[in-house]
């Protein structure tokens, strides 16, 4: 008698655990439910905030490596300007948040519940970017310095060193102004003292010789 009530408790026992087993896995759907749904919400919104930024993709140099434009998947998705800067949503899912990451750490550049405002300085931004790019470009290219010897040939204005300073060596070395002078100035040193040597073995040689 008593083998069987403790068959009967076992058996209870078994289904308590089945059921809280089966309650756990209930609950952690419905959790991995509302992370999808939050999660869709948000690439919802950002799909809202590409729209307005079409227009400015569209306006864009096709094969521009500098900017993304694209919403990126994960458990919270972001709309990536470049690979520093991104839009994402804040905790209340309505907030849009422009953010810059840095060396320093991450820089918020704008918020803001409207789309629209927030596609503004996105906008700014991309132009600054643009500037910043064309300005380092500029830098390098070399078309500074010859617009600026064009000017001056345009304007008949001759400088006296213009043909030092476009000296050349060997295939694009260019010697500029400050360098010709110091190569100058080493070769008159270099000059003079080779020129006292002679003047004082020539004393010497004199001076020895027999009478």
């Amino acid at each position: 008698m008593s083998e069987g009530k403790d068959n009967v408790a076992s058996l209870k026992g078994s289904r308590r655990l089945a059921d809280a087993v089966r309650a756990a896995k209930i609950s952690a759907a419905q959790r991995s439910d509302v992370v999808v749904d939050i999660r869709e919400a948000d690439r919802a919104r950002l799909e809202i905030f590409a729209e307005e930024m079409q227009p400015v993709v569209d306006e864009m140099p096709a094969g521009d490596d500098l900017f993304d434009f694209t919403i990126s998947g994960g458990p919270q998705p972001r709309y990536w300007v470049d690979g520093t800067a991104h839009v994402s949503m804040a905790r209340d899912r309505r907030t849009y948040r422009f953010v810059r990451e840095t060396r320093i750490g991450r820089k918020m550049l704008a918020e803001s519940t409207y789309p629209k405002e927030i596609a503004d300085r996105v906008v700014a931004y991309v132009a600054e970017r643009i500037v910043e790019r064309d300005k380092a470009f500029a830098e390098t290219d070399g078309f500074g310095r010859a617009g600026r010897e064009d000017a001056l040939a345009e304007s008949g204005a001759a400088s006296p060193f213009r043909e030092f300073d476009a000296l050349r060596l060997g295939a694009g070395v260019r010697l500029k102004l400050p360098t010709i002078f110091a190569y100058a100035i080493s070769i008159l040193v270099i000059g003079m003292f080779l020129g006292v040597s002679a003047f004082i073995g020539i004393t010497s040689i004199f001076g020895l010789a027999p009478s």
